[in-house]
């Protein structure tokens, strides 16, 4: 038996909707995809066992929230960078930010903490989230991320990325990390 299917079988229903929208959504677009099933990774340490056969730019998600609670950020950038919350609030000049609770993932995003992706975005549907992406994605060839379940990861190329989110119409705007 293939283990890809034996692995998608081990995910929920709720997590295989959620997988299965946004692969629909992409192909609406007219983007191909190529998707991996695994564990559960929440975290870039546990993930890089699994990316490392995987083509494509890995990514590092962060959602954060502003001070009053009113705005909403996703921060996109390579997954071997570091930054911290500090160097970050002086990069993107918003103010003090914090970790968005799990209850403002699920209301922007749909997503649960682990799972944190521009696929989410698809879930938006106010426009309210502001993405800042690493400068250094404009040139990735191809580029992955979770389908809004860290059970999965999905691969798209590069220039598909940025006309996914050009469709989506949430602002963004670039930043060297």
């Amino acid at each position: 038996m293939n283990r890809k299917y034996e692995l998608r079988n081990d995910i929920d229903e709720v997590g295989l909707r959620k997988i299965d929208r946004v692969i629909k959504y992409l192909k609406s677009l007219n983007i191909e995809t190529k998707t991996w099933y695994h564990p559960p990774l929440p975290t870039i340490d546990l993930a890089m066992e699994y990316w490392k056969d995987m083509p494509g730019t890995h990514c590092k998600n962060l959602f954060f929230r502003n001070h009053k609670g009113n705005k909403h950020y996703l921060v996109i950038f390579e997954c071997s960078k570091n930054l911290d919350i500090h160097t970050l609030e002086k990069k993107l000049q918003q103010g003090k930010l914090s970790f968005a609770s799990p209850q403002r993932m699920n209301k922007y995003l749909g997503v649960e903490p682990g799972s944190v992706t521009p696929f989410g975005l698809i879930n938006d549907k106010e426009h309210h989230v502001f993405l800042f992406i690493d400068s250094c994605l404009k040139s990735a060839d191809e580029i992955s991320f979770h389908p809004n379940d860290n059970r999965a990861s999905t691969v798209v190329n590069g220039e598909d990325f940025f006309r996914f989110l050009d469709n989506r119409g949430n602002n963004y705007s670039f930043i060297d990390v």
